[in-house]
């Protein structure tokens, strides 16, 4: 269960050699998150109106080889580990058959006062999927 997620190099992505800049990895990773955290059927406006948003807790990241200008990505992410507040993400940025770029992020649901809560039970179910209890 692997979301895709399409980017496309721009000059504002890259450094002045042409290179994408390191951090520009992250905001790629962050709309490939949103992209698919979409493609689950949450709606992200809804659940913030409800009191619930998410924040990363902790990314751990490799970069592997550099990505150009004009070059075409792809973002792949699946879920590695789910509990009740909080969610893994493995997330690596290819080249068609090169990885780039991989990192493991950790994201918790909190209120909107910084306090812990449950993860969506869209979100939640995955724990299902991913061969653990609902």
């Amino acid at each position: 269960m692997t979301h895709h997620f399409p980017v496309t190099v721009y000059y504002e992505d890259t450094d002045m050699g042409g290179i994408v800049y390191h951090a520009n990895y992250l905001k790629f990773i962050e709309r490939a998150r949103s992209d698919w955290v979409r493609a689950l059927g949450i709606d992200q406006n809804a659940l913030r109106d409800a009191g619930t948003v998410f924040a990363v807790h902790r990314i751990e990241a490799d970069f592997l080889a550099p990505a150009r200008l004009d070059e075409q990505l792809q973002v792949r992410t699946h879920a590695a580990q789910v509990s009740p507040a909080r969610l893994v993400l493995v997330q690596q940025v290819w080249r068609a058959e090169t990885c780039l770029f991989k990192a493991r992020a950790t994201l918790v649901a909190m209120s909107l006062d910084g306090r812990p809560r449950r993860l969506p039970p869209e979100l939640a179910q995955i724990t299902v999927i991913l061969g653990g209890k609902p």
